[in-house]
């Protein structure tokens, strides 16, 4: 068996990782040249936000409705809103506005599993549009290019869960000229337009506080990965859920010693993540998920599959040198990738993950800290900033096509 050609090689990284001990993982090591430089940025005095008061039916009403939302992926949306309202970024006088800001809590539809259903998103967001474009004069006089809206859904304002669904239907046309802020990033793909912020999803930081175990703890585990290889329901034929990278590292490694992997969520995920060297981030349905923010908070080097992935913050945060990507077509190699690494590639690895800057900036805590999340976002606008003439139109001119778009997405909300 191939696996087992590793044989003693595989015994040696074995007991070489049990020696990973916190001695050298508690050493931190500070992100070099323009990456550090960006990550440490203050967005304060370098932009200004007017948010629109909307009705409530947009946003805190539906989230009355149902709770759960504050804790799933999505909920990037929710606290975005929160941290603008007393932020010293916004201005309640939208003539000095640099950006404007629509809060709509478009992913808080959710099945009795917590599931997000967007199927209503598309709607409510072109009633919020025309909403603001109506009270307002801000949105006509750029048809909304300098407005931006967070929408986190699977494949952002595509608006679907289901990638081929996502791309014939393609991001909602009321939104083309909008910066929009998004956990969905694929080079080349109809659902990331240019200028779109990718950041990450949204974690539980008080929840994830609570798991840590002494940094001392050896990781005594090499590769750790716990959740779905199939998705028997969505795909019963297979190999269109994460593109059979999923299924190709269970049927590779389900018996190989190196890999601790199940579809079970034991109690011990957090602490298991902190006691692994690497953990895997394949694609799923979309190709992020909250393993990828797990994975830096809990020190564990984050395995990449997912072909052309746009990382969070990716100007920011230098991905290359934390993380290690594997192209989905090499999965059936990845026992080799990972053995072939130098320990010493592992531990500087290691060191910048231990960065307290590089889990911050992971994390939309509450209340909010400098290098969080939300001043990331507040970042890529400002360095957006100033304005190019091509955002302002003409009197009179228009670009956008209101009518444009599945028929079902034109009617009232």
């Amino acid at each position: 068996m191939r696996i087992w050609k590793l044989g003693f090689a595989g015994f040696l990284v074995a007991a070489f990782v049990v020696g990973f001990g916190s001695g050298e993982q508690a050493r931190t090591e500070r992100i070099s040249g323009s990456a550090g430089d960006v990550l440490d940025d203050d967005p304060v005095g370098r932009l200004k936000v007017f948010v629109y008061e909307l009705p409530s039916k947009y946003n805190k009403k539906i989230l009355q409705k149902d709770p759960r939302c504050l804790n799933h992926m999505f909920a990037a949306e929710i606290f975005m809103h929160r941290f603008l309202l007393s932020s010293p970024v916004r201005t309640l006088n939208p003539e000095e506005a640099d950006w404007f800001y629509t809060p709509v809590y478009t992913t808080c539809d959710l099945t009795p599993n917590g599931l997000p259903l967007p199927f209503k998103s598309p709607r409510m967001m072109r009633s919020a549009i025309q909403l603001i474009s109506s009270n307002w004069p801000y949105w006509n006089r750029t048809e909304g290019a300098d407005h931006f809206f967070v929408v986190p859904h699977d494949f952002g304002a595509c608006f679907h869960y289901q990638e081929e669904k996502a791309i014939e239907r393609g991001i909602l046309r009321m939104l083309q000229r909008a910066t929009l802020v998004q956990t969905f990033g694929q080079k080349n793909h109809v659902c990331l337009k240019e200028g779109s912020i990718t950041v990450p999803p949204y974690a539980p930081p008080q929840k994830m506080q609570t798991h840590l175990i002494p940094e001392k703890t050896p990781r005594s585990i090499f590769v750790y990965f716990r959740g779905l290889f199939y998705d028997v329901g969505n795909d019963p034929e297979g190999g269109y859920y994460a593109r059979g990278a999923r299924a190709a590292v269970w049927e590779n490694f389900k018996d190989n010693p190196l890999f601790d992997m199940s579809t079970e969520h034991p109690t011990t995920y957090y602490e298991d993540m902190q006691r692994a060297v690497f953990c895997l981030c394949p694609l799923g349905w979309a190709p992020w998920s909250p393993r990828l923010v797990e994975a830096v908070i809990f020190g564990c080097i984050p395995v990449i599959i997912a072909d052309d992935i746009v990382l969070p913050f990716a100007d920011a945060i230098p991905w290359e040198e934390i993380g290690v990507f594997v192209d989905e077509n090499d999965v059936p190699n990845l026992d080799t990738i990972l053995t072939s690494i130098p320990p010493e590639l592992i531990l500087r690895k290691q060191r910048l993950l231990a960065n307290p800057s590089m889990k911050q900036a992971m994390l939309f805590p509450q209340p909010a800290e400098a290098g969080d999340a939300f001043h990331q976002v507040l970042n890529g606008l400002a360095r957006k900033l100033p304005h190019g003439p091509d955002v302002f139109l003409k009197p009179g001119e228009k670009i956008l096509n209101w009518t444009a778009g599945p028929v079902g997405d034109l009617k009232p909300w």
